[in-house]
C-alpha cells in the first residue's frame, strides 16, 4: 500500500506579483484559490495559491514573488527545472497560438513520447504543458479568458528535476517515496507518482552533469518544492518514518501551514519534496467556500503582524 495519491501542490518563488498572478489567471486560466503571505522568517512576501476554483488537491500551484525583498536564486543542475501542468490530448496547438500571441515564446515538443508545450514563466522557470492522454480530470475552463473544455489545464502532470547523477533518485523515489519506474532513455528517467486510480503524475529525472549547482533557498526564479499528496496524517507520519528508516533522515518536523500540515524532505538529486495533507475546513477557514481567493488572509498566528505585514508588501491589483 503506497502512502501517497498523487501530487498536492508545487511550489515556486517568483518575481513580481503582478506579472506571476497575470500569468497563471490571465494567460493560464487558473483561478486564485488562496492569497495570504511567506509562514517562514519574518520578510513580508505573499504566498499566492492557484487551481481549480474549488482548491482540489493536485491542481494547486503557489509562488512566493520575491521582487521586492530582491532575493534571487540561481537556476542550474541539482535542482527542480521544469513545472509541468496536464492538458487535454489534441490541445498542444491552442497553447502554441495563445502563449505567442501573448508575447510569451512557446514550442511544441515531445519527451518519453508525449507532446508538451515548453514555454517559460515570466520571471524565467521553464514550465510545459503536457498532453496527457490517462488524465481524466475535468479541464479548467475559463470562459473569461478564452480557455474553453477542450483546453483547459487539469492539474499538475509533475515536475522534472535536473541532476549530476543519473540514477542518484532512483531508490529514493522508487523504494522510499513507492513510485514506479516507467521509462529510463537518452531523453532521462520517468517515475509514476501513486494515485489511487487518480490521475496520472509523474517525476521526471534529466541528466545534466555540467552546469551550475541551483539554488536550493527561497530565491526568485527558482522552483522551491514538490509537494505529494499523504491524504491524512496517519500516512504523512508513516511515510516520514519510512524514508527515516531507510536512511533519508534530512526530514522535518511536522510544519502547520493552516491548510494542509507538511513534512519537507532534500532528495539525493537535490529537489526538495514536501509530503502533505489537507486538514479538515482547508482553503474555506477563514473564507466563504464559494469566494476563496478572494482576500488576503493571514493565519491566526500572524494576526498581531497584519499591519505591519501589509506595509511591507508589493504592491499589485489582485
Amino acid at each position: 500500500m503506497s502512502f501517497i495519491s498523487g501530487y498536492h501542490h508545487l511550489t515556486l518563488s517568483t518575481d513580481g506579483a503582478q506579472e506571476d498572478y497575470d500569468f497563471y489567471t490571465k494567460t493560464l486560466g487558473l483561478h486564485s484559490i488562496k492569497r495570504t503571505v511567506l509562514f517562514d522568517g519574518t520578510i513580508p512576501v505573499y504566498h499566492l495559491y492557484y487551481g481549480a476554483k474549488s482548491g482540489d488537491p493536485s491542481t494547486i500551484v503557489t509562488t512566493f514573488p520575491f521582487k521586492k525583498p530582491g532575493i534571487y536564486g540561481k537556476r542550474g543542475t541539482n535542482q527542480s527545472k521544469i513545472i509541468q501542468l496536464a492538458i487535454p490530448v489534441g490541445s498542444a496547438d491552442f497553447w502554441v497560438d495563445r502563449l505567442n500571441e501573448r508575447a510569451i515564446p512557446a514550442t511544441k515538443t515531445s519527451r518519453f513520447g508525449i507532446t508538451r508545450v515548453a514555454l517559460a514563466h515570466p520571471c524565467g522557470i521553464d514550465h510545459e504543458l503536457v498532453e496527457s492522454p490517462a488524465d481524466k480530470r475535468p479541464p479548467i475552463a475559463n470562459q473569461a479568458e478564452g480557455i474553453g473544455e477542450a483546453q483547459g489545464i487539469r492539474g499538475i502532470y509533475g515536475a522534472a528535476i535536473a541532476v549530476f547523477d543519473r540514477t542518484s533518485m532512483d531508490d529514493f523515489l522508487t523504494v522510499g517515496m513507492g513510485m514506479k519506474k516507467e521509462a529510463d532513455s537518452d531523453e532521462g528517467l520517468m517515475f509514476s507518482v501513486p494515485n489511487n486510480g487518480g490521475p496520472s503524475s509523474m517525476v521526471e529525472v534529466l541528466h545534466q552533469p555540467s552546469g551550475p549547482q541551483g539554488t536550493w533557498t527561497l530565491s526568485g526564479g527558482t522552483i522551491h518544492h514538490l509537494a505529494l499528496n499523504t491524504v491524512n496524517e496517519e500516512n504523512q507520519l508513516k511515510l516520514k518514518a519510512h524514508i527515516e528508516g531507510l536512511g533519508f533522515t534530512d526530514v522535518s518536523d511536522q510544519k502547520d501551514r493552516n491548510y494542509f500540515k507538511s513534512c519537507y524532505v532534500r532528495s539525493p538529486g537535490g529537489a526538495l519534496f514536501e509530503i502533505a495533507w489537507s486538514v479538515e475546513g482547508g482553503w474555506a477557514k477563514d473564507e466563504p467556500a464559494d469566494a476563496i481567493g478572494s482576500t488576503l488572509v493571514f493565519p491566526p498566528w500572524f494576526e498581531d503582524r497584519r499591519e505591519e505585514l501589509i506595509a511591507g508588501l508589493e504592491p499589485a491589483n489582485f
